[in-house]
């Protein structure tokens, strides 16, 4: 019988509705599911009851989970009749169970049991789902009928439970089950992520860069290009994006259209097909030993033409395994033989064991789904054509991209001269990265009791400092003389999954200057830290704790755990709880790739919208970053980054125009989202450039920019800016296609806050955003350097625009104009306006006159026709539509013509490490800069005053003139009809320049009399 259990924790109810006729009510909580019911104890006159009690139900039939739901229904307690009264009830679907890591307290409205039920409030619980064999069931609950006033048994959680992965991966692929995204081998990014992906006969949905079968090759000759322009802000034509037509795996793409071939379009078919000869060797027996000791250390050599892969070597091993695979290019072999060479490892010459040969043009070819090729012994012949030298067993066939050896195999064209060898090649294979989820840590510091410091003369001048790995935060000190002092402050930390770092926090006292003293300390596991889905107001008081404080000589986290602890009076009271509600920002919120919040519960309010597949295909005209054999090449891979999933491509070798012809795919939850390919060079093969990888360039495309079932095939330009100016890289050339699988919600989205609510009711300030999105992305950094291939630092913050916060002379001048763009239009019109005032054009001017009296006697005309303008407007620009993503543009980041000194500025270190003399003189110039802003902040301040100086009598006599104004408008007003007075004002507005004067007007003049605060100023 299966242990399978669903866990209901019945936290708190809040605001409930009045039902005992006093403004109060005895509220108690029904539980049904699965045909069990429980009941919660009842609480007496309290409309924002808490119970904090557990209950446990049985699963039945784990498989139909899915179809179960859970109901909690909210009861009044009638004492006098004996009977209960609705307060309202909840509802959840078997989809929504989470492992017990993974869940929280969440606070859900309570919901109508009819449409003249009258109800208000919320409901806390915490459901779950356990296998753990300790934890057994609630008692059931006894009949209604007698036992209303009888409270239930319940237990309580008994230690960590384990999560359920094969029901809760049931469950979810049920409730996010999509047809046409399987039929494509999506990357699923479900809320259960530690559950593995289900996996197709063909081939693993995680494997990257894999293809059909179909026979087409794409021709360069075949490829057309098309110049796309920008009428807005051109920039030099070799900056420009250009639409291709390449033949791909799916047919040729002309026009964001694919043109089928004969044959059956492949699911891999944003990518050229590429042909490989594989090879694996498995393993060897009864091998001969050549040394005269008696030793064999064989390794074996692959060799097509002039390339050839090696594989490990084993000692002292006749019988050695290897299970290695080689992927020789089809486009790149020179001969129609391939020799499998068995070799002996040797200090000054390796001998030669035996070999085997093949005829190319025997070799099978393979294509997925087909079950992998099995492999067969095959005799060792040596020199003298001799069969005797034992066994080899081999596998050889022809495939493509979509073979599920691809990934893991080494590769001719990402081969390196000075390694050959399998092992070696682990820098170069594609991969896929997940980023750890991340939370935020949310540190209330409240107060300190009975604080006993060194000094008994004097009151401490204590402050707190939080720390968590290497992120160091402080409370500031405390000027009240006392011992218990009081600081309600919250302190932001960013944490990774799992949670196996500790919180230490201590109290210390600033005895003097830069002199601090330890007075104690206390070091909390992250794991032991409650998540919470939301922020209560009533958190920091119900759900503090006290902690106590150890001397500061314990310093370290297992002597924090021992039993012996030379404890004192001194505590910590703390409010600590990981913020589930909130998204971490890992990069820049202009180019954010995902705005889920961090607890996988809220993910389901969220469901998928579409599915994005990106095709690297290749790069052209790369610019060579380093030098090898006297000439420059380059060892470049290419990076992508949606989401918390990063793609890396295999490094391609020697090359200035790689072929990487690789697929991925991700699932999409929100249109105003952006994906972002990298381009680097790799430092860990043969380079000369230290031990960074190096940038050549990104490129970023909005996915709500993308038209749904489109292919876009362009060659994006790789600009990117140097201390000398900007730069192009080479051109990048992808394929992208946003497939949407309901369009209802990618619509109802629009409607939606972009961030979860919780970035609305509690935010964040802007320093603490800037902060805690460097920490998050360190963490991710840090984690991601750990894999393998390894994927470094400088990659991530390069994709993350780590510095995109950092002051920038040509940015802000690049703000600047952007804004006056914005304006452009209300400027245009002013101008219009104007000529229509000075009669430029009697025409014109006649029919704005007839234009203004209609709607002046018609007002109800003044709205429909701003809609209808704006309807027209757009309708008319339909046809000059984008065709094509937004790329990055010289002339908007104001790259073109910038001056070099303020480009020195911009890739100056922070602190500076440039000369003091030109420091000094870029602080005079911003201090210039600086002035002029302040100019323009001080001259709207004076219009403002001088609006309030109308009414504040400081200048007597123009307050008198004004309101004797005010009385006599308000009688014309009270006389004359609106429509009257708009027309009289339209038309004076509006009066030829005959009648118009060079002097201005007297309410101007009035106005710029009027006095400011301008005078006060020091």
């Amino acid at each position: 019988m299966s242990n399978l259990k669903l866990g209901v924790e019945v936290v708190s109810a809040h605001n409930l509705m009045p039902k005992d006729g006093q403004g109060s009510a005895s509220a108690f909580v029904e539980l049904h599911f699965d045909n069990q019911k429980f009941r919660t104890t009842t609480k007496e006159k309290d409309l924002n009851p808490v119970w904090n009690e557990s209950f446990y139900f049985n699963i039945s039939d784990p498989n139909n989970l899915s179809n179960l739901n859970l109901e909690a229904w909210v009861y009044n307690l009638v004492k006098t009749t004996n009977s209960k009264s609705f307060l309202g009830k909840v509802r959840l679907t078997g989809t929504s169970f989470v492992p017990y890591s993974d869940a929280a307290v969440l606070h859900y409205p309570l919901e109508k049991r009819g449409i003249l039920s009258r109800v208000k409030g919320e409901l806390g619980l915490k459901v779950f789902l356990t296998d753990d064999p300790s934890i057994r069931s609630s008692n059931p609950l006894p009949a209604m009928e007698s036992s209303v006033l009888t409270d239930s048994h319940r237990t309580q959680a008994q230690g960590p439970v384990q999560q359920v992965q094969n029901i809760v991966q049931n469950m979810v692929q049920g409730a996010f089950s999509n047809d046409k995204a399987e039929a494509r081998h999506t990357f699923h990014h479900l809320p259960n992520t530690n559950v593995p992906q289900q996996q197709h006969p063909a081939a693993m949905s995680q494997e990257p860069g894999r293809f059909g079968a179909d026979q087409m090759r794409a021709e360069p000759q075949g490829s057309r290009i098309v110049r796309m322009f920008s009428g807005s802000a051109s920039q030099p034509l070799d900056y420009q994006l250009k639409e291709t037509s390449p033949i791909l795996g799916g047919g040729q793409i002309v026009g964001g259209r694919v043109i089928r071939a004969d044959k059956p379009a492949s699911t891999y078919d944003l990518v050229e097909q590429m042909h490989y000869l594989f090879v694996r060797v498995v393993k060897a027996r009864d091998l001969p030993t050549k040394d005269v000791t008696g030793s064999l250390d064989p390794f074996v050599e692959v060799r097509v033409g002039n390339y050839k892969g090696i594989t490990k070597h084993f000692e002292k091993n006749k019988n050695p395994e290897w299970n290695e695979v080689f992927a020789f290019a089809g486009d790149r072999m020179q001969s129609s033989v391939l020799e499998v060479v068995v070799k002996d490892k040797d200090m000054l010459k390796d001998d030669i064991v035996g070999f085997v040969r093949f005829d190319l043009s025997d070799v099978p070819t393979r294509v997925p789904p087909d079950s992998p090729l099995a492999p067969e012994w095959y005799r060792i012949a040596n020199s003298k054509g001799e069969k005797n030298n034992g066994e080899l067993m081999l596998a050889v066939w022809y495939g493509t991209q979509a073979d599920e050896a691809f990934p893991d195999a080494w590769h001719s064209d990402a081969a390196s001269h000075h390694d050959s060898s399998a092992a070696g090649s682990s820098y170069i294979r594609s991969k896929v990265y997940h980023s750890p989820r991340l939370w935020y840590v949310r540190v209330t510091i409240v107060e300190a009791q009975d604080l006993v410091t060194t000094e008994k003369t004097r009151f401490p001048d204590v402050y707190v400092k939080a720390q968590i790995g290497n992120q160091i935060l402080k409370t500031k000190p405390t000027q009240a003389r006392t011992l218990n002092p009081l600081w309600n402050e919250d302190l932001i930390f960013v944490v990774a999954e799992p949670f196996e770092d500790h919180l230490m926090l201590s109290v210390e006292d600033r005895v003097g200057p830069n002199k601090d003293e330890t007075i104690g300390r206390t070091i909390i596991p992250l794991s032991a830290i409650e998540k919470r889905a939301e922020v209560r107001h009533d958190d920091r008081i119900d759900r503090s704790r006290w902690y106590h404080l150890e001397k500061a000589y314990v310093m370290d986290v297992d002597q924090s755990k021992k039993d012996k602890k030379d404890k004192f009076a001194s505590r910590l009271r703390l409010c600590l709880f990981l913020e589930g509600g909130y998204h971490v920002h890992d990069e820049s919120t202009h180019y954010s790739s995902d705005l889920r919040p961090s607890l996988k519960q809220l993910w389901l309010r969220t469901p998928s919208i579409g599915v994005l597949e990106l095709g690297i295909l290749n790069a052209d005209g790369l610019h060579p970053m380093k030098t090898r054999d006297q000439k420059g090449t380059s060892d470049t891979y290419c990076v992508a980054k949606y989401g918390q999933k990063w793609v890396r491509t295999r490094t391609i070798m020697n090359s200035l125009s790689p072929k990487y012809n690789e697929q991925y795919t991700w699932e999409v939850y929100d249109p105003a989202t952006v994906i972002t390919i990298g381009v680097f060079d790799n430092c860990h093969v043969g380079g000369s450039n230290g031990n960074r990888d190096l940038k050549i360039g990104k490129v970023r495309i909005r996915i709500s920019t993308l038209e749904t079932g489109r292919v876009y095939t362009h060659t994006y330009p790789l600009l990117v800016l140097h201390p000398n100016g900007v730069k192009k890289m080479g051109e990048l050339h992808l394929a992208i296609r946003f497939s949407c699988t309901s369009l209802m919600n990618t619509m109802l989205i629009y409607s939606r806050p972009l961030l979860p609510k919780m970035h609305y009711i509690k935010p964040f300030t802007v320093m603490q955003q800037d902060m805690l999105r460097h920490q998050a992305v360190n963490i991710v950094a840090a984690r991601l350097s750990r894999s393998e291939p390894p994927l470094r630092k400088e990659v991530i913050e390069y994709m993350s625009d780590m510095d995109s916060h950092l002051w920038s002379m040509r940015r802000s001048k690049a703000n600047f104009f952007r804004l006056m763009s914005v304006f452009s239009g209300l400027i245009a019109v002013g101008k219009w306006f104007g000529e229509v005032c000075t009669w430029k054009n009697p025409i014109t001017t006649g029919l704005v006159h007839v234009l203004f009296v209609m709607l002046v006697c018609f007002p109800e005309l003044i709205l429909p026709t701003v809609f209808l303008y704006m309807f027209m407007i757009g309708l008319w620009n339909y046809r000059g539509r984008p065709r094509y993503p937004p790329h990055m543009n010289t002339k908007i980041s104001y790259a073109d013509n910038v001056h070099p000194d303020e480009l020195d500025e911009e890739f100056d270190s922070f602190p500076t490490s440039r000369g003091s003399e030109l420091v000094r003189m870029r602080y005079d110039r911003l201090r210039s800069v600086a002035g002029r802003i302040q100019t323009v902040v001080g001259d709207v301040a004076t219009q403002g005053e001088r609006f309030q100086a109308l009414l504040s009598w400081r200048d007597p006599r123009a307050t008198t003139i004004f309101l004797v104004f005010c009385l006599l408008v308000a009688l014309v007003l009270y006389i004359t009809p609106f429509q009257v007075l708009a027309l009289v004002a339209g038309f004076y507005h509006m009066r030829h320049p005959r009648f118009r004067g060079r002097l201005p007007s007297a309410p101007i003049n009035f106005f710029r009399r009027l006095p400011a605060k301008t005078d006060s100023m020091l």
